[in-house]
């Protein structure tokens, strides 16, 4: 069980004053994460603010330097260059190789990407977001030889998406699919969803990626207090 912190995302520039855009601001808000009890990082690399696969190489050595021996993750999210050949060029390309990135199986390309993070030794965290994306990961030959399994629900009715993220489990138990799990909502959910993360002892990740509020409502200080209030669940013993 982890906590990992997603600390920007697609969101716009506007979405938080704290939100960090660049390769230093990405390093620098990474290693107070870090600080705060991160485990891991999910980052989405920016070139002059939009994201970017091509900046993932100074991305990823600028917060490497400033997180030594923590695990860093990227997105490969299709919009990101919103070009097939392209992205699969530039990922193949890349130089200071991330340790993971993460494919979203509702996307065609999802396991040709996923090969192509394999031949290059990057591991993978296969992102599920419906019942449907679940059931294309099970059928797929590689499934085992992921990382992780993210269960990622974007649903903002809290019961819909438990609903969700409880039919995805259950795809993959059926499907012997016994990956280690992080589990992850968004904005309305982030926090229902750590909780039930720490009940089910599975992973989670917060940070400004998935929302800029603490439990209570009130916007965050910054990705470090966001980590820093879930670090605090996952240290509580579960209830049973």
């Amino acid at each position: 069980m982890i906590v990992q912190a997603c600390i920007n995302g697609a969101r716009p520039r506007d979405f938080h004053p704290r939100l960090p855009l660049d390769a230093q601001a990405m390093a620098s808000d990474a290693a107070a994460c870090v600080a705060a009890g991160a485990a891991e990082l999910h980052i989405h690399p920016r070139d002059d603010g939009r994201e970017s696969l091509a900046a993932v190489d100074a991305t990823v050595l600028a917060v490497r330097q400033a997180c030594p021996g923590t695990l860093i993750g990227v997105s490969t999210g299709a919009w990101i260059e919103n070009d097939v050949e392209r992205t699969r060029a530039v990922i193949a390309g890349w130089r200071e190789l991330p340790d993971y990135a993460s494919v979203n199986l509702s996307e065609a390309d999802a396991p040709a990407v996923m090969e192509l993070l394999r031949q290059r030794g990057v591991g993978i965290e296969a992102g599920l977001a419906t019942v449907a994306d679940a059931e294309r990961f099970v059928g797929l030959a590689g499934h085992s030889q992921v990382l992780r399994i993210l269960i990622e629900i974007d649903i903002q009715d809290l019961a819909a998406a438990l609903d969700e993220a409880h039919g995805i489990a259950a795809v993959l138990e059926r499907g012997g699919a016994r990956r280690p799990i992080l589990l992850h909502g968004a904005d309305a959910t982030v926090w229902p969803f750590v909780e039930l993360a720490h009940r089910k002892r599975w992973s989670t990740r917060v940070g400004l990626e998935d929302g800029k509020t603490l439990a209570d409502g009130m916007i965050a200080q910054d990705n470090a207090a966001i980590v820093a209030a879930a670090v605090a669940i996952f240290r509580a013993a579960p209830a049973d």
